[in-house]
């Protein structure tokens, strides 16, 4: 059993053939699915395909992507949306200092108060970071008395830094970025952290892994990050696929 912890079953590109993605998931051994929030729109749409599928579970939340529509009526429908039976987290939210599609000090604000409403309704947040690395790590850190909690999705930093979230209680989840040739640091992140602190995720329609890299991603292929990352431990395939899908529902609460 797998569990894909990251995927985004409402866009687009699964709007023709959701259910026979969702048909190779199952068949292939992929138990359970959290498709993820970017903003009120795709929230209401994780939440109704979780509604309709009794292995689907969703999240709510702004993507720094889409900060700059952050405010105090929009935090207020998430916190509604949030109060759904079958979301099971905050997110995505973080910071992305790459594509920087709205400013950097939105991001941050952003960030910050959905952390806070996140932590007040005692859910783990999903945490996105690109090129943002230290500014993610020191906001968590001064959080980290509020009982926080939740994983660092879509992991590209070093090892250090894995080590240092996990230490301030957050999980590491590895897409199938892992599974590619130059992908030396993150195949180290992925053999070496505690391994009940890792998830896998697919990051579905993106990073597809190989060998199906250039297609469209689907939570079937989380196998293949699982895969090589039991390869690159030496261990079991399922009894990493056990052991990574214990953590999951330990983090988000799911059966």
């Amino acid at each position: 059993m797998l569990i894909d912890t990251h995927s985004h079953l409402d866009m687009d590109e699964f709007k023709d053939d959701i259910g026979d993605v969702l048909k190779r998931a199952l068949h292939g051994g992929v138990a359970r699915i959290i498709t993820v929030g970017i903003d009120i729109p795709s929230s209401l749409k994780a939440i109704e395909l979780s509604s309709s599928y009794d292995f689907i579970y969703s999240s709510v939340g702004y993507h720094p992507h889409n900060a700059d529509n952050v405010d105090t009526s929009s935090l207020e429908e998430l916190s509604r949306l949030a109060r759904e039976p079958k979301v099971v987290a905050w997110g995505e939210i973080g910071l992305d200092f790459f594509r920087r599609y709205s400013h950097p000090e939105k991001q941050i604000a952003a960030f910050e108060k959905q952390l806070d409403v996140a932590f007040q309704y005692n859910l783990p947040v999903i945490i996105h970071d690109r090129d943002a690395h230290d500014e993610i790590y020191t906001i968590l850190s001064k959080k980290k008395d509020k009982k926080s909690k939740g994983v660092i999705h879509c992991f590209s930093g070093d090892y250090d830094l894995a080590i240092a979230l996990i230490d301030i209680g957050y999980y590491i989840s590895i897409p199938g970025t892992v599974t590619y040739a130059k992908a030396v640091e993150i195949q180290e992140v992925a053999a070496r952290i505690p391994i009940d602190r890792l998830l896998v995720e697919t990051d579905a329609p993106f990073l597809a892994p190989v060998p199906k890299r250039g297609k469209r991603n689907e939570p079937l292929f989380v196998s293949y990050t699982a895969r090589k990352i039991a390869q690159l431990r030496g261990m079991d395939f399922e009894e990493f696929s056990i052991r990574t899908s214990e953590n999951a529902k330990r983090l988000f609460g799911i059966r």
